[in-house]
């Protein structure tokens, strides 16, 4: 385990490393307790007389030479020093030979092992656990691999990244950073196939899994495809090497790593059958696989400088794969998914104690800051931008980006720069968005006068920890206006505020308009805006901007809700009639209307209430959304049954958009109507189902309507030789069950036989499945604050990364009553506590309790 002792990590303070790293050779010589690993590198001095540092951890050295002459270095904890006595002035030949263990690393980062497959994880920091090496992103360098095979002959496939010159030898001739480097040996099998550029290479394409795994990888592969002729047709990026590669791994940390020719992925990600797989896992799989595979120009060959720049590459990348999945399935729905999940993550970190800047200024220890503001928020600066400048410049700002950085480790100021030299605009002001942690509150205004609308925009930042006082920032916010009979008076327009407080003048107005605000979510702001439920209806009725018109109906869901909690009334007839009619449009796609139909979350709600000064009641919540799902499930009885009957898809399972659609609306008319017939329908489609969707669809309306007992077995039964359905077994029993259960659940899940509770995939499933069960989590004993608190402190040795995520779970304790402050403030100081606690969760911990 790394040195817990925290050492602060700062922006400020970055200096170019003194060496460039003309040439890697690395040999692997594999055993599951004794690799041995040869590195020679071709180095050469930038500041002669300086002493030559080497991360490394967690390695025994065998031995080292410079220039083929053996050399006496101690290592330490974190690496080792060559001093510069030792080293020539000019080009010389370091040479180290190490062994590591990598059955023995149940961390995931280096070199470890899932079941029997050795594999690689590198990013941030995992390529110090496989030697010694400047384990930075701005040192780069081209890389040949040779991997000799372990003795045990359980591994004929040897894989690394670049183009293959022989069994087991690889040459990327690409400049790289360390965090890129991948290798995979084990038992495999490939599912090949070809792409031909637009420049007519063509490049072989494989992804490799387990043996039995070969038929559920024609998605993948499809969706690689499409993604590489996208990256083509939209950014003009075309790919490099002659091979590029996918390996399933069931022991991941995260979704995917986009190691440059050999991206290893999460077997989650990758494998997909109708049988096996949702609607929503195709989805992720589409997604995941464009986003690791646009990652080869927005990352690869241009990375980042150092780890604060992570946003270069991340924000722009998830930017990127949301334009592609907008543009396979509805941009509409995908704009309305990432919102929901900015504010279900980002808007919630950017409030708590965990919240920093896009791009941060200090850190302990970097895995932590794989976050939502990095990744979604990151993704909405870049989208603000191009809103600003519009997509012609956009994509002029981008090639230039690509022409003059090309093979350079870049920094944001980079970024910006291509974008004012572009348009000769200056973003000084707009690169704010990077340095300035929070998220702006937007108050609205409104008079009409005369044929004149003013619109006046306040834009106030709250302060984060170490931040006060904001300076104002670039917001585009989109507006269109209504009148009275829902036309348009104004089209949309984006209207730039630059200052702290702004007015905008409409003329020529035949009534006063009803504004419609932040179209397409045009800025990721919070708008207060005082909207009369008249006003909500009328623009939930006749807004002609998608995501408006679906923000109109979650803001009356949301105050419907809110009022329920705190004034005990029930849902206005007004309310569930618009809900009804929008569930019954059929010029409306399905998929909208599903979404339309979702209630927000009594995590969304438990923010809403503390932003205004009341504190949440998770148990209050969570009868108030039972009590209005059970009310629209009886006032919109009959239009849901027609649509369960119409929204049917007739014939064999297809994974595209449309039929996704119409069986999103089909489950949650479902999941409504089974409120109505005590689950009679959820049964019959239970074990009538030909999918995971509508299978998963029946289980789950069951479970929670408390009529599940008898599918959790069946469901067993028929799954449980298939890991990644067992995860949604697992997670579905805790995550749906009633509060008053589901630490019980979890408990008794957490003691199956199928419980491998160091797999990051099936601890999520129970752990994290609680987290999600907000009023059970929150149960007023406290007893899931303990069970989370035991399993975290009991993961981190084995597991830091995937322990030190989960904490994230405690950062909204503040919002809660005195009692259960006190409870989780207890929990936390004893994780604190700990003898040996990891820096990654030392560092968590420490900032949550900030609070």
């Amino acid at each position: 385990m790394r040195d817990a002792a925290p050492q602060t990590i700062r922006l400020a303070d970055y200096t170019p490393y003194p060496f460039r790293i003309d040439h890697v050779e690395l040999i692997f010589s594999l055993a599951p307790t004794a690799t041995r690993v040869l590195s020679t590198l071709k180095v050469t001095p930038l500041q002669p007389g300086t002493d030559m540092r080497l991360d490394g951890e967690d390695l025994l050295l065998i031995r080292a030479a410079i220039d083929g002459a053996p050399v006496s270095v101690t290592p330490d904890a974190t690496g080792l020093t060559v001093p510069a006595a030792l080293l020539p002035d000019g080009p010389f030949t370091w040479e180290c030979e190490v062994q590591i263990a990598p059955a023995e690393n149940t961390a995931l980062e280096g070199l470890y092992m899932s079941k029997g497959m050795y594999c690689t994880q590198c990013e941030a920091e995992g390529f110090r656990k496989i030697t010694y090496y400047p384990d930075r992103p701005d040192v780069m360098a081209p890389f040949d691999v040779r991997i000799l095979a372990a003795e045990d002959g359980s591994t004929p496939v040897l894989l690394s990244n670049g183009n293959p010159t022989g069994h087991g030898r690889w040459t990327d001739p690409w400049p790289k950073p360390a965090y890129l480097f991948a290798l995979v040996a084990g038992d495999l099998v490939s599912v090949d196939d070809s792409f031909t550029t637009r420049s007519g290479r063509d490049i072989a394409l494989r992804i490799w899994v387990r043996p039995g795994d070969e038929g559920k990888c024609a998605y993948a592969m499809d969706a690689l495809k499409r993604s590489m002729r996208w990256d083509e047709t939209e950014y003009g990026r075309e790919y490099d090497l002659d091979i590029f590669q996918i390996v399933a791994v069931d022991d991941f940390n995260m979704g995917a790593m986009e190691n440059k020719g050999l991206n290893i992925f999460n077997s989650k990600y990758v494998l997909a059958s109708p049988e096996t797989a949702t609607d929503r896992d195709y989805e992720l799989i589409e997604g995941i696989i464009a986003h690791e595979y646009f990652h080869n120009w927005t990352g690869n060959r241009i990375t980042c400088r150092d780890w604060f720049q992570l946003c270069l590459k991340e924000g722009l990348t998830v930017f990127r794969d949301q334009q592609f999945s907008g543009d396979m399935r509805s941009h509409a729905v995908k704009r309305i998914d990432d919102v929901l999940m900015l504010r279900a993550r980002q808007f919630r970190e950017d409030a708590g104690p965990l919240a920093h800047p896009v791009r941060p200024e200090e850190y302990i220890e970097i895995n932590n800051f794989y976050t939502a503001t990095v990744y979604e928020k990151g993704a909405e600066v870049i989208g603000m931008l191009r809103t600003l400048i519009g997509p012609e410049a956009y994509r002029k700002g981008c090639d230039l980006y690509f022409e003059r950085h090309d093979g350079q480790a870049c920094t944001i100021e980079d970024w910006i720069a291509v974008f004012e030299d572009a348009t000769g605009r200056d973003l000084s002001q707009f690169k704010l968005w990077y340095s300035q942690a929070g998220t702006p509150r937007l108050d609205v205004a409104e008079a009409f006068s005369d044929g004149t609308y003013t619109l006046t925009l306040r834009q106030e930042t709250p302060d984060t920890p170490g931040q006060t006082d904001k300076a104002p920032q670039v917001i585009p916010v989109t507006v269109g206006l209504l009148g009275r009979d829902g036309r348009e008076l104004a089209p949309s327009t984006t209207l730039e505020l630059t200052e702290r407080t702004q007015s905008f003048r409409f003329d020529d107005l035949p009534e006063r308009p009803v504004p419609s605000l932040l179209r397409g979510f045009s800025a990721p702001v919070i708008l207060r805006h005082e909207v009369s439920r008249e006003d909500q209806l009328l623009l939930l009725a006749h807004d002609t901007d998608p995501f408006n018109k679906w923000e109109a109906g979650r803001s009356l869901a949301k105050s419907t809700l809110i009022a329920m909690v705190t004034e005990d009334t029930a849902p206005s007839e007004a309310f569930l009639d618009a809900l009804t009619t929008v569930a019954g449009d059929a010029s409306l796609d399905p998929a909208f209307r599903a979404l339309a139909l979702a209630l927000p979350s009594e995590d969304d709600l438990a923010q809403t209430l503390h932003a205004s000064g009341v504190t949440p009641d998770p148990d209050a919540i969570h009868a108030a959304r039972q009590s209005l799902t059970r009310a629209i499930a009886a006032h919109a009885e009959p239009t849901l049954s027609a649509l369960y009957d119409t929204m049917a898809v007739p014939g064999p399972y297809t994974p595209d958009a449309k039929a996704a659609g119409r069986r999103a609306l089909r489950g949650t008319a479902l999941r409504l109507l089974s409120e109505r017939d005590n689950g009679d329908r959820a049964r019959a489609q239970f074990l009538s189902a030909d999918n995971m969707t509508e299978q998963l669809a029946a289980f789950s309306a069951l479970l929670i309507i408390g009529q599940g007992s008898a599918a959790v077995g069946t469901f067993y039964e028929q799954w449980h030789e298939d890991r990644l359905v067992m995860d949604k077994w697992f997670a579905l029993q805790v995550s749906l069950a009633p509060p008053e259960k589901a630490v019980r659940a979890c408990k008794a899940l957490a003691a199956h036989a199928d419980f491998d509770w160091k797999n990051p995939n099936r601890f999520r499933s129970a752990l994290g499945a609680l987290t999600m069960n907000a009023a059970g989590f929150h149960n007023p004993s406290g007893e899931g604050y303990e069970l989370l608190a035991d399993w975290l402190i009991r993961l981190d040795p084995v597991n830091p990364q995937t322990a030190a995520r989960m904490t994230t779970a405690f950062d909204s304790w503040r919002r809660y009553d005195t009692n259960r402050q006190r409870l989780i403030k207890m929990e936390l100081e004893r994780i604190a506590a700990t003898p040996g606690l990891s820096r990654d969760v030392t560092e968590m911990v420490g900032r949550i309790l900030a609070a």
